[in-house]
């Protein structure tokens, strides 16, 4: 069967080889991207993927704490920011991001806590510091998965200081691993169209290096749906793969689609509706093929394309569910569809596809499972 697939397919050629070993190049992953065989795609993903990881499916406990929706970046594809001065900006006080992770931990015995919010000039590093340090002493056996390059470059701008000496503060304050928010699409054109008052393309890469560097690992994500065309999706997913060879610091991969509802980018006629779940499929096909062995983990996206995408995902090459996003406000923001979901539901969500659960931390180490 699969022979008879690959034979039909305008990228059967490129499919095979990677069955056996071969790397894709860029031109093989622009046409990767604008292939329509989303069958012949999943098929060979899912191979890859059961060769890594058999039927189990991953997912972490965790709570999203967005700490600021303080920004002055105002990208045209976000709904959560609020500007300096704004009756409904916000930003959570320390003790209060100790409380709200501690009371997680005892509630829902989370893994990890994802920090993320606005661009705040009005945020010195000793914010950020006082806070992972404080959530450390109180909660030692939670992962910190905190801050997008594009907030590390933030910091070092308020600070006037290098980005390399944040992060390297940030680390010995108790920071983690970082986000791969920011990235949205590795192209200064599609940037200056959507996000163009946020760090560029080259300075996302460096600063993904630097902190490759200095040992803090991260995941890199692609927002896709936007105003993109299919050589730039290509040309982002091979630029992480060069940064991945030369660092290895990338642990997962995570392509999620734009929601357009309440954004600028809606009100303007310029994106209506969101991409869909057959180009979630595709694009998380495509991710495995192409970093097979390079980026370990791939996660499904349930937060913008819902659970039944998410699981249908796990037979295109996924093999994490993601996380249970407890109090996430980003994304929520848009109106799109409720952004929490308990350990137990997700639990759910994979058995219901015949994949067995297993609960990692914020490293990706297994701390329970499989659940049977």
């Amino acid at each position: 069967m699969l022979a008879q697939v690959l034979s039909k397919s305008d990228v059967g050629d490129i499919l095979d080889g990677v069955l056996h070993g071969n790397q894709p190049d860029l031109n093989d992953c622009i046409r990767l991207v604008q292939s329509h065989d989303v069958h012949a795609l999943g098929l060979v993903a899912n191979i890859l993927r059961r060769r890594l990881y058999s039927d189990t499916a991953s997912y972490v406990n965790n709570i999203i704490l967005n700490y600021t929706n303080v920004c002055v970046t105002y990208c045209k594809f976000c709904a959560f920011y609020r500007p300096p001065g704004d009756a409904d900006a916000y930003t959570v006080p320390l003790e209060e991001i100790v409380r709200r992770v501690s009371m997680s931990r005892e509630m829902f015995g989370i893994t990890q806590v994802m920090l993320q919010g606005g661009h705040n000039p009005n945020l010195k590093i000793d914010y950020y510091e006082d806070a992972f340090r404080a959530i450390k002493a109180k909660c030692p056996g939670v992962g910190i998965h905190g801050l997008s390059a594009s907030e590390v470059d933030m910091i070092a701008r308020v600070e006037r200081s290098s980005t390399n000496e944040v992060l390297a503060r940030l680390k010995e304050a108790g920071l983690d691993t970082l986000p791969g928010a920011g990235a949205e699409i590795l192209d200064d054109l599609v940037k200056k169209e959507i996000s163009p008052l946020k760090i560029k393309s080259a300075e996302w890469l460096r600063i993904m290096e630097e902190a490759h560097k200095l040992g803090i690992k991260s995941s890199a994500t692609m927002m896709y749906g936007t105003v993109e065309s299919e050589e730039q999706r290509a040309r982002h997913i091979m630029k992480i793969a060069e940064l991945q060879k030369k660092t290895g610091g990338f642990m997962a991969f995570i392509p999620w689609s734009f929601e357009p509802n309440k954004t600028e980018m809606q009100a303007e006629g310029m994106i209506k509706y969101p991409a869909g779940g057959l180009h979630l499929l595709k694009m998380i096909a495509i991710s495995r093929i192409v970093y097979y062995g390079l980026i370990p983990h791939l996660q499904s996206s349930w937060l913008t394309n819902g659970i039944g995408m998410a699981q249908l995902a796990l037979n295109y090459g996924a093999d994490d569910f993601g996380g249970t996003l407890i109090g996430e406000e980003v994304v929520s923001a848009t109106g799109a569809r409720s952004t929490e979901l308990t350990s137990d539901r997700i639990v759910s969500a994979i058995k219901q596809v015949d994949f067995l659960p297993v609960e990692r931390d914020n490293f990706y180490n297994i701390v329970h499972g499989p659940a049977v």
